[in-house]
């Protein structure tokens, strides 16, 4: 067990041990996160942040690993040695953070694969809209199309409107229509002939 991990001297000293366990390539770099932490760079690029988190037990050491999507996969460990750390990342973190890693990469798909849907649709929409507003969001798009109406002679300008929401796989559209009670009338009967 290392004698002391009290000052970020020793701690670097602890940190660079346990890089060179995990592998010739592995180096460290300062984490300034936190007082008593050292960010190991591991043999594939990982950025492994080693921190003690508890300044009563020196010993008790986090170690986390990024996702692709900012959040982190953590195990804590006893800073027994280099080596017993250096097990445990590869014995527990490293399959923690593939597995993480693998189902980011399903879910980038997935939501990748769905605003492909979504944009098929909404170009199908705006394009039977001609001049309509796109607005992108998480997950849905809205398009919005608008024109005046024709005056009657007296009052404000109204607007006949189409607002069509497209949900998140392009497989869910909502439509919202209003304007003059012959506009919607004619549109309704254009819709029920198709």
């Amino acid at each position: 067990m290392p004698t002391e991990l009290n000052t970020q001297s020793q701690f670097a000293a602890f940190a660079d041990e346990v890089a060179r366990e995990l592998g010739t390539h592995c180096r460290t770099a300062p984490d300034y996160d936190h007082m008593l932490s050292r960010l190991i760079i591991d043999d594939e690029g990982r950025g492994l942040s080693l921190r003690q988190y508890d300044g009563a037990q020196p010993t008790r050491l986090k170690v986390s690993a990024a996702l692709p999507d900012g959040s982190r996969v953590r195990i804590g460990v006893t800073a027994i040695s280099a080596r017993h750390v250096a097990q445990e990342i590869t014995r527990r973190l490293y399959p923690l953070h593939a597995q993480a890693s693998q189902r980011a990469a399903e879910l980038t798909a997935q939501d990748d694969a769905e605003a492909h849907k979504r944009r098929t649709v909404t170009e199908a929409v705006a394009g039977a809209l001609p001049g309509a507003h796109i607005e992108e969001n998480y997950r849905a798009t809205k398009v919005t199309w608008q024109r005046p109406s024709p005056p009657d002679g007296h009052g404000p300008v109204q607007y006949d409107t189409v607002c069509v929401g497209i949900g998140p796989g392009g497989g869910d559209v909502d439509v919202e229509i209003s304007g003059s009670p012959a506009w919607i009338v004619a549109m309704l009967a254009g819709f029920a002939e198709q």
